[in-house]
């Protein structure tokens, strides 16, 4: 899936701070890439792959954007999506088909990367069967957003590194807007929409946020993601009592399923 890009002059400071952005170093070698088995190449057959988090046994954080086929706009069925575990080299620590997913009741993959929709920009997949060794262990979700100017660390797969997940180490959180966007110095590419974003809380390393779009027209990096908030819980319980989500404000909508 090619990253959404939005076309956007922020008018942003960069960070204050005195530590730099790391470069991207590719987790090619068993050594390198323990402890991120959980993040995996999510392939959609015939559309392209994204990024995805292991955050349960059987469950997967991504990108909404992701479950659409960016041609015709149509979802795509359970059977076009396989999550592959620690996906490096021509090797997976677990490959899974999905057997449902439940997005943001909110997100409309019509709007494309208009600003308004990245918050919504987010789907909790559940697997056709748990994921259920000792080399992989899933992340928790995060409880609150991270301040602006915190070094936060992002795993991805991208175009050119499709074959290995590739690590950036620091970036900084940029900006934490009133709408729910968050705002990094991150360095993404296509392929990398639903990669999670760590930052260490209660002294552990948790996603705080997805990549949903990049940003072009900066000379320095910048990618969007959301605050996630109590959404991933709420989109959780929806899945496992099958029922609609709530927006934001409480209001039931009508989540999309996709065919049990």
């Amino acid at each position: 899936m090619r990253t959404l890009v939005l076309t956007l002059a922020l008018l942003l400071p960069l960070p204050a701070t005195a530590q730099q952005d790391s470069r991207l170093q590719p987790l090619q070698t068993a050594d390198a890439s323990r402890g991120w088995e959980a993040v995996g190449r999510l392939n959609m057959q015939g559309v392209g792959f994204c990024t995805a988090t292991l955050i349960a046994p059987d469950r997967v954080l991504t990108a909404a954007h992701c479950l659409f086929d960016r041609r015709t706009g149509a979802r795509l069925e359970d059977a076009q999506l396989e999550f592959l575990a620690g996906w490096r080299t021509g090797r997976a620590e677990a490959i899974r088909g999905v057997r449902r997913a439940v997005i943001w009741p909110e997100f409309d993959f019509a709007a494309g990367a208009a600003i308004g929709n990245v918050p919504s920009d987010i789907a909790v997949l559940e697997l056709d069967r748990p994921v259920r060794t000792t080399a992989i262990h899933p992340f928790d979700v995060g409880n609150h957003p991270v301040a602006a100017g915190t070094s936060v660390a992002v795993v991805s797969y991208a175009r050119e590194r499709a074959e290995s997940p590739s690590i950036q180490q620091s970036c900084q959180v940029l900006d934490q807007r009133t709408d729910g966007v968050s705002v990094f110095t991150c360095d993404i590419d296509f392929g990398s929409s639903g990669a999670p974003v760590f930052a260490e809380e209660a002294g552990e390393l948790r996603i705080v946020s997805l990549i949903s779009a990049r940003v072009e027209g900066r000379d320095t990096p910048m990618s969007l993601g959301m605050q996630l908030d109590r959404r991933v819980r709420e989109l959780e319980s929806s899945l496992d009592a099958g029922r609609a989500a709530q927006g934001p404000q409480g209001a039931r909508e009508s989540a999309r399923f996709v065919r049990p």
